[in-house]
């Protein structure tokens, strides 16, 4: 956690850097307009989107994809605040293609921080294992995503848009945006100095070998 929270507070380094604490900003700022104009609802959800978006800034990934995901997160919780997945139908499948990727991206190396899932530089199929551990990460996020959808139509808002194509199509560029994700890891992932290699086990390293 200590490494977490030393990343989180350093000073930006660079342009780009700078630029994904100034999206983290907006994102801020962001909070008192939602509630203000759409509800407490809108306000919580900007609340809880800015909260994530400090994620890769804590990972310290690369300052491109921290750009990324802050654009496309609040893209995705404006247009919900705003209902423009209602009024655009189709809106919703490039988010979910966007967002389910850039979340399970997000989630693996949170996971892999943590040691609860592998680190792929340590496995002998790195991109293969990775692809397919993002993708489940993302399906599930997915299929989390659909069950909130159907509470908020059920109990919160009768005019959110939910039904059996609407969920399937959501799931499946959710899921082919986790396996993009997934592919691109070690474009997301920034290769610093001051982070350790993982140790590689011999017997891993002759099969990688061979």
């Amino acid at each position: 956690m200590r490494s977490l929270w030393n990343a989180l507070t350093r000073r930006a380094e660079g342009p780009a850097e700078i630029t994904a604490d100034v999206i983290r900003l907006i994102g801020l700022l962001c909070i008192p307009i939602a509630a203000i104009g759409w509800g407490p609802l809108g306000g919580v959800s900007l609340a809880f989107a800015t909260g994530g978006m400090v994620i890769p800034r804590a990972l310290r990934l690369r300052p491109g994809f921290d750009i990324l995901f802050g654009i496309v997160t609040l893209v995705a919780v404006w247009s919900s605040v705003t209902d423009l997945y209602v009024t655009v139908k189709w809106w919703d499948l490039p988010v979910h293609f966007a967002l389910n990727g850039l979340i399970a991206a997000v989630g693996y190396l949170l996971l892999a921080h943590f040691r609860i899932v592998a680190d792929e530089r340590s496995l002998p199929r790195p991109v293969l294992s990775t692809a397919i551990v993002t993708t489940a990460l993302g399906m599930t996020f997915g299929v989390f995503w659909e069950m909130f959808e159907w509470f908020g139509k059920n109990f919160i808002d009768g005019e959110i848009y939910v039904g059996y194509t609407d969920s399937i199509g959501d799931l499946l560029l959710g899921g082919i945006g986790s396996v993009v994700a997934g592919l691109t890891m070690p474009i997301i992932r920034a290769h610093r100095r001051s982070e350790p290699e993982p140790q590689v086990d011999p017997s891993t390293a002759e099969r990688r070998d061979a």
